[in-house]
């Protein structure tokens, strides 16, 4: 009976071992992961997040992370390289929410309204970046992303094997792409507010050519603000539906970085 405890004891061990060097990967990017993340989130709800993901990758990242123990790699390795890894992807999925915040920082200025209730948010954004960010993450959290987020954490040890610290090259490499996509992202659903921009402005320098005399802007500002919000309304759920689309496209392949 002695034997069969301290058999069992040590199997505990083992399992916790596994168990504690997942969660450093997880909990790394559920503090960073959209929705789960946000600090609206209280810390204590994150912390029971992270360790219901942590049972949820254990089973499956197991065997790797045994084979790791098994080749020698010492347990303060683990604790660099599952951190690095797990704040890597967060920060890649964070990025998303960035592209909203630009979306709407670009469409706000572009139509007018950059300093309607620029601080009525946790960070200062203009409202139309507020109402994109806000509805980002109830279409991710509607859309399945717990689901998505497990099947992210368990495909990662495939790529990003445990134990194996990432090169600082590769890190770069992998961070300047996801930044430029995230821009090129934020760009491109901005553009059809850029558009009407630059021809509203060509219209008012026409007008202003023609009749001087007319205070043009005075006149057009209520004419683009309208305008734009019209745009807006007609644009939004295209808008979030491209952004939704790229946003499950970089939850499959985050080292990919969508297109």
């Amino acid at each position: 009976m002695t034997v069969d405890l301290a058999q069992f004891l040590g199997q505990g061990q083992q399992v916790l071992l596994a168990a504690g060097i997942v969660f450093l990967r997880v909990g790394a990017m559920i503090a960073l992961l959209p929705v789960f993340g946000e600090r609206v989130v209280p810390a204590r709800v994150r912390m029971a997040l992270a360790v219901c993901f942590t049972l949820i990758v254990a089973p499956a990242a197991s065997p790797a992370i045994g084979a790791a123990l098994a080749q020698g790699v010492a347990p303060a390795q683990f604790l660099v390289s599952e951190t690095i890894v797990g704040l890597a992807i967060g920060i890649v999925l964070r990025l998303m929410i960035l592209a909203l915040q630009i979306t709407g920082h670009i469409a706000a200025q572009a139509i007018s309204l950059s300093q309607l209730l620029g601080a009525g948010a946790g960070d200062p954004q203009p409202a139309l970046g507020h109402f994109l960010t806000v509805a980002g993450l109830a279409l991710a959290a509607m859309s399945g992303l717990h689901v998505a987020a497990a099947e992210t954490m368990i495909s990662s040890y495939e790529v990003m094997p445990a134990g194996r610290i990432l090169p600082a090259d590769v890190l770069a490499e992998w961070g300047v792409r996801a930044v430029a996509f995230s821009f090129d992202l934020a760009l491109r659903l901005a553009m059809p507010f850029v558009v009407v921009s630059l021809l509203y402005n060509l219209a008012l320098g026409v007008i202003n050519r023609a009749m001087p005399q007319l205070m043009v802007a005075l006149v057009g500002a209520p004419a683009i603000t309208a305008g734009g919000m019209i745009l807006f309304a007609l644009a939004a759920p295209m808008m979030l539906g491209l952004w939704l689309e790229q946003f499950h496209h970089l939850l499959a392949d985050p080292t990919g970085v969508a297109r």
